[in-house]
């Protein structure tokens, strides 16, 4: 099984939105990763539309021929969004407006029936549904209950205490992994993946369907150009 590469191109919105206009342009991105080899388009709306705005997911919906996931908050705005555009996959983020990037993972007790509803709604649109999620076994253990058909594993402290550790880095990920798979939940994975740390998670990851990349691969585009970094990261993820 190979894991499929998702470009998440908020960071081209980024860039566009600091001067106005339309440059770098963002339908162009996204066509132009998929023409690279990305498997995948992500964008992650936020309510301030700081990067990605919502007419540009609506704009996104014809040129993504690859799989489009829409990332969020599953506010009111977000839901009527989703539910419009119909995505092959929405990954739900536990997020409130003011963070600057994701920073946690669902507390799917706390939030089981919260989840179940919107879950459902998307689910009865044909929508395949993620959440964002933390290597807690209770948590996942509960994920099931919400109905989702795969969970994120939010990749944050692999990343950090990888140059540390890479074995103790991805214990908890493997662990998680493992439960995953046994409780039938697809596993996708994000957050401060990138080049130096991709291929050891990848190939120690049983099941690993996704990764969705966007900072760190955008980064590198600036030095390597776009086509070449995605070439390189998914020659990491060919283990």
């Amino acid at each position: 099984m190979k894991t499929r590469l998702s470009v998440n191109i908020n960071k081209i919105a980024t860039i566009r939105n600091a001067r106005g206009g339309n440059v770098p342009n963002v339908l162009d991105a996204a066509i132009n990763c998929q023409r690279f080899g990305a498997q995948g388009i992500t964008v992650h709306p936020r309510p301030d539309e700081r990067h990605i705005r919502y007419q540009d997911v609506r704009d996104l919906k014809p040129v993504v021929k690859t799989e489009f996931n829409i990332e969020g908050y599953p506010t009111k705005g977000f839901l009527d969004l989703v539910l419009e555009v119909k995505p092959d996959q929405v990954t739900l983020v536990p997020d409130p407006p003011e963070v600057l990037t994701s920073n946690a993972g669902w507390n799917t007790i706390k939030n089981e029936s919260f989840l179940k509803e919107v879950i459902s709604e998307f689910q009865k649109n044909g929508i395949r549904t993620s959440i964002f999620i933390e290597t807690n076994p209770e948590m996942i253990k509960n994920a099931v209950k919400s109905g989702t058909n795969r969970i994120e594993l939010y990749t944050e402290s692999y990343a950090t205490n990888y140059p540390i550790d890479k074995a103790t880095a991805i214990k908890p990920f493997v662990d998680a992994a493992k439960l995953a798979n046994e409780l039938g939940l697809g596993i996708n994975a994000g957050h401060d993946l990138d080049l130096n740390n991709l291929k050891y998670f990848a190939e120690n990851i049983p099941g690993l369907l996704e990764v969705s990349i966007g900072h760190a691969l955008i980064s590198d585009a600036l030095y390597f150009g776009l086509e070449n970094s995605i070439q390189l990261y998914l020659r990491e993820l060919k283990v």
